[in-house]
């Protein structure tokens, strides 16, 4: 059973910085593509960022391109979502997804950016 555990959720103002932090599955971390998704009331899970098992490639969508940062330390089993210049339209449960042959979630954690 593969457990993901979120923390760094909360609360911030317009134009303000969290950094999400996820707990990844033990000994074969390193071998799961990481990202992290979210999904805001009334809308779809998206994927919002992902990194390749090694760290060397990454995803972003467009919304947040520029202002979100994926990482990765394979040797602490965390991924990291770290997202500066907040704005409202990025509040969402934001869940952590790890990949290898199928999906795998972890429970979210809530970003809520106040305008």
């Amino acid at each position: 059973q593969v457990q993901l555990v979120e923390t760094g959720g909360g609360l911030v103002q317009t134009g303000g910085s969290l950094t999400l932090s996820c707990e990844g599955p033990g000994d074969t971390f390193s071998t799961y593509t990481m990202g992290w998704f979210r999904a805001a009331p009334g809308e779809e899970r998206e994927c919002v960022a992902a990194v390749a098992t090694s760290g060397d490639a990454t995803y972003y969508r467009d919304s947040v391109k520029g202002r979100f940062t994926i990482s990765r330390d394979n040797a602490k089993n965390l991924v990291y979502l770290q997202m500066d210049r907040l704005k409202p339209e990025d509040t969402a449960v934001y869940y952590c997804n790890a990949l290898r042959f199928k999906d795998y979630w972890g429970k979210g954690t809530l970003v809520t950016v106040s305008s």
